[in-house]
This record gives structure tokens, sequence and C-alpha cells, in this order.
């Protein structure tokens, strides 16, 4: 039994998507692991997506951040599920990621230097991302801008060091079957929690 502490954060804004058939199947395997799981689904919370003075001024967290910051500080392991749209991440993931991991909580930069603390530090993180080309053809031809910005410019800005990367695709148009195992990979995952 591992013990280890899980935080789910499902990026897609549709509860009933297939990402989201993904993060139960990786709550499933982590679970069965002896793993303790909690969950985000962004597209219920109530938030406002703009941080609308960038950092120049805080703006008051709504009580579904409160409890996302809250979430992931009790996490040992962050898996993050979501779509690439446009080369990106769906609105709702950005606008939490701007909304949440704010100087303070997630890093801090240091008084009269370019460098900063990371306050995450510690922590591990999985990437689960679906996409509509062949994941070799997102790495390759068009260089994984999510993946980058996700494992270097969020999760090791913060201080996470060990990410891991699973994408999946092309998911328009995909068979049943070609669904099902990533789906059971998904769990598979989770069960070793990576």
């Amino acid at each position: 039994m591992s013990g280890k502490k899980i935080l789910i954060l499902l990026g897609h804004p549709d509860s009933t998507s297939f990402n989201a058939a993904l993060a139960d199947a990786y709550k499933k395997g982590a679970l069965a692991s002896g793993a303790e799981v909690r969950e985000i689904k962004m597209g219920e919370l109530n938030f406002d997506l703009s941080l609308k003075s960038g950092y120049r001024e805080r703006m008051e967290l709504e009580a579904d951040l409160r409890d996302a910051q809250e979430k992931i500080l009790w996490a040992d392991h962050l898996v993050w599920v979501y779509p690439v749209w446009w080369g990106s991440v769906p609105a709702v993931m950005k606008g939490f990621l701007d909304r949440v991991l704010l100087p303070g909580f997630a890093f801090q930069k240091r008084e009269n230097s370019v460098w900063w603390d990371k306050l995450l530090a510690g922590k591990s993180a999985r990437l689960i991302c679906t996409m509509d080309q062949p994941p070799w053809y997102y790495r390759f031809i068009n260089h994984a801008p999510t993946h980058f910005m996700m494992k270097k410019m969020v999760m090791q800005f913060c201080g996470v060091q060990q990410v891991g990367i699973t994408s999946f695709g092309v998911i328009r148009n995909s068979p049943a079957q070609k669904r099902m195992d990533w789906l059971l990979k998904t769990e598979e995952l989770g069960r070793k929690n990576k």
C-alpha cells in the first residue's frame, strides 16, 4: 500500500469528456494502490478566470480557489489531465494556473534579484494530455509547446522537478478499443502512482 497523497486536476471544462474518463481511470488505479486521492474539476469551480491586474494588485481568492490551494499543498503528487487546444491548455485551466499559482503560494521572487524561491518543491507531477495529432508529430514537428509550458514554465518554475508526461492522440475518431487501451494505461499509471 502506497499511502501517497495524490491530487488529480481535471483541466477539461466538461466533466463528461474523455479527459474526465482518463482522470477517473487514474483515480481507480491510485485508490487500488492504497493512495489517498483528492480531485479538482476546474470546469465545476466558481471563479473569475482573469487575473485582472496581473500581479500588481492581489485579487481576493474565491472559496473554490482557496480550497484548490489547500489541496495542492496537501498533495505529494499532482496529476494534471487536460486536452491540448491550440497548442495550449483550455481557458479554464489557464485561468486556474493564473489565479492559483500565486507569488507567496507557489513561488516567491527575491527582493532586488532575478531569482525566486520555489515553494512547491518536494512534490512530483504527471501530465496526461490528449490531442488531435499523433504525439510524435506534436513533439518533433510542433515542438510540444504545452509540454514545455506545463513542465518547465509551470511545474519546475514552482519547484516540482520530477514531471512525467503521457500523451494520447489522435483522439478525434479514435476507435473504442484504442480509447480502452489508453484508459487501461492511465489506470496502470495510477496504480504505480506515477
